[in-house]
């Protein structure tokens, strides 16, 4: 048996979490001195390098001295949190990253306030020390608030404080002395984390806090080794601590342990290891893996509820089947509930005698990110705007809540505190930094809704904003989604220069010419507050006779390109968005004009 330490690192989304682990894996060996290795080397996935997010929680394991570190490194993202709660099961202490210049944020808090709860130590790393802008002696006090907030203890209120610069490798005791290596850090982790429990004669207990797939070994199982001693081949009962399902019997055909970037094949593991385990086909996150005919599960941290909901469904507009490799229901129902073995948070429910499947998460950016996954996967499906799952409180509506921290450029308040108030947002605190401002409202999820594209253009790209949920609330009223209507295309076929021109004076395109459209297919924002409906397919009628002037050459407005996240916060409440390998079409739910006119009208 070795030392060992167990740690995450937790932060807000971009504070630099990812980019430290980089310098703790370079400066502990894990890569040669002469290897090429790309920046953020743990978002292995092609969403994560593309977004600059961490997705999924990741392990890398690095050996300082005579001491192995295993690092889980956690999305800071709050539509992920479900992620950070489950990971710090696996741990003995955290590492929080805060941004020497924006400090704490809302993520910050939530998966603070986790940690404290299972009792972890807390490391404090101010990163970004080098930026020009930074605040670090008021960051400093702002983080001691936020523990004092939380209730935490005289122990955790003197959690170590270190300076560090990710992006250079750094790390110092003091803000005011520049750092050479991360050797502080190192030495803070060994000195302060404490080594696990490592009871190697106990009876074996291992909760499983991720999950992982190969398609030749199947299902792999994540965790902590709690107690006891885990051999190649030994026989093994899995069960569960909330009683849904019996305990069964199985066995541990292959061990692998933690080494670098990668994982090593091993033939025994103990108390304390952090390690991956194939041969159980069934298992889930949440189980705990015990000696043969032994059950006794390990209490399970408790994952927060969903806070939101979409239906997905099989496609059925005109263009269904046109680009998708996978558009069945059966195709879509396997690949969700494929999904729900790795996302604890992710609930899904098929919807009686319909091809539909209501999927309910944590946020827009849950959605966006498995839509975008199987997008790319070759699945091709339709989606329905997202809406708030409401609860009955004492015979009340209650609605969810979010806390909402906004960094934005003081020409720029006005509008955001306008547009906000109009949402049922209430201002809690307004904080002036240098020529910036700190805003924090209380707003309903609802609220949010559509917002996050009118605050980048409000603040003309400069605005920060980071939400995270609070609680459940009574119901603030009626908010309206969207205040203008959208332009429809008429029939079936391809958008002209000719229509298009005709059509780009009653609002925004988001077509280019000779893209195929079809009827109830949404093309535009419309200037007005209803939906006009718009020919882009007709023609220019050709004829003989010349013209005495020369025809104005035909100057098309360079259209609206949407991405997914934009697709999603567009949405009306009678819209869907037909999501394919190729295309994002945004609709109406019903696409033939008359039969949606005599909706609306029975809807008054």
């Amino acid at each position: 048996m070795q030392t060992l330490r167990n740690i995450a690192i937790i932060a807000h989304v971009d504070h630099g979490k990812t980019t430290l682990v980089d310098a703790m894996l370079r400066q502990g060996g894990v890569f040669r001195e002469n290897q090429s290795v790309s920046e953020r080397v743990m978002d292995s996935g092609d969403l994560e390098r593309e977004r600059g997010i961490t997705i999924l929680a990741k392990n890398a394991a690095i050996q300082y001295g005579d001491c192995k570190i295993n690092i889980v490194d956690t999305p800071g993202h709050a539509d992920f949190g479900g992620e950070v709660e489950r990971v710090l099961k696996m741990v003995d202490g955290v590492l929080l990253v805060v941004d020497a210049a924006e400090g704490p944020m809302p993520q910050t808090r939530f998966v603070l306030s986790r940690a404290l709860e299972l009792g972890h130590r807390v490391i404090v790393v101010v990163n970004k020390v080098d930026r020009p802008d930074q605040r670090i002696y008021a960051v400093i006090d702002e983080v001691l608030e936020l523990l004092l907030d939380l209730n935490a203890t005289s122990d955790q209120l003197d959690s170590p404080m270190l300076f560090c610069s990710a992006r250079q490798g750094t790390c110092s005791f003091s803000p005011d002395v520049p750092g050479e290596t991360l050797e502080p850090l190192f030495q803070t982790i060994l000195s302060y984390i404490p080594a696990p429990e490592q009871d190697v004669d106990a009876p074996l207990q291992m909760l499983v806090s991720s999950i992982d797939y190969n398609e030749y070994v199947g299902r792999i199982a994540i965790g902590k080794i709690a107690a006891g001693t885990l051999r190649q081949n030994q026989e093994i009962t899995v069960c569960d601590y909330h009683g849904e399902r019996p305990a069964r019997k199985a066995k541990a055909v292959t061990l692998y342990e933690h080494e670098g970037m990668g994982r090593k094949e091993v033939t025994e593991a103990f108390a304390g290891d952090v390690i991956a385990l194939s041969g159980i086909g069934d298992v889930s996150i949440g189980d705990t893996i015990c000696a043969a005919g032994e059950v006794n599960p390990i209490p399970f941290v408790k994952i927060s509820e969903p806070t939101m909901e979409m239906t997905f469904s099989v496609n059925d507009s005109p263009f269904a089947g046109r680009e998708g490799k996978f558009v069945t229901t059966r195709n879509i129902r396997d690949r969700l509930f494929r999904e729900t073995l790795k996302d604890v948070s992710l609930r899904v429910t098929p919807v009686e005698n319909s091809d539909s499947f209501l999927v309910a998460g944590r946020g827009e950016m849950h959605f966006s990110i498995l839509i975008e996954t199987m997008r790319r996967e070759g699945y091709e499906l339709q989606v329905s705007p997202p809406r708030v799952l409401y609860k009955e409180i004492d015979g009340k509506r209650h609605e969810p809540l979010e806390q909402v921290v906004l960094d934005v450029p003081e020409a720029s308040v006005g509008s955001v505190m306008e547009k906000l108030g109009s949402r049922k947002g209430e201002l809690m605190e307004m904080t002036p930094l240098g020529n910036r401002m700190k805003l924090t409202f209380l707003i309903p999820s609802r609220g949010l809704f559509g917002y996050r594209g009118e605050f980048l253009s409000d603040t003309r790209g400069e605005g920060i904003m980071g939400s995270v949920f609070v609680e459940y609330t009574p119901y603030k009223g009626e908010i309206s989604r969207r205040t203008t209507g959208v332009l429809i295309s008429h029939e079936t076929g391809e958008a002209t220069p000719y229509g298009l021109y005709g059509a780009q004076d009653r609002g925004n395109l988001f077509i280019p010419a000779g893209t195929a459209v079809y009827g109830g297919m949404i093309i535009g924002q419309a200037l007005k507050s209803e939906d006009v409906v718009v020919n882009v397919c007709k023609m220019k009628q050709l004829t003989n006779m010349r013209a005495s002037g020369k025809d104005d050459s035909l100057r098309l407005v360079t259209p609206k390109t949407l991405s997914l996240e934009q697709c999603i916060e567009f949405l009306g409440d009678d819209e869907l968005l037909e999501a394919t390998p190729e295309s994002l079409r945004l609709r109406k739910r019903i696409l033939d004009h008359s039969l949606r006119m005599r909706a609306s009208k029975k809807g008054e």
